[in-house]
């Protein structure tokens, strides 16, 4: 059987080095940052009130 050798060409293009990668802007992380922070509070102030909710024994 004879092995056939062939060529891969690749551009430089096709690779993007560290110098060249965007940078990520510091306020969209912040934003980011502060958006989860919200949720998370409102998700724990929610579970609070639903356990104070729940302490209640109610009649209707």
């Amino acid at each position: 059987m004879a092995k056939a050798k062939t060529e891969i060409e690749l551009d430089d293009e096709d690779f993007v080095e560290e110098d060249d990668a965007p940078e990520a802007d510091p306020s969209l992380n912040t934003k980011a940052s502060l958006t989860k922070r919200r949720l998370i509070d409102n998700y724990l102030e929610e579970r609070r009130l639903q356990k104070q909710l729940s302490d209640y024994d109610f009649d209707l």
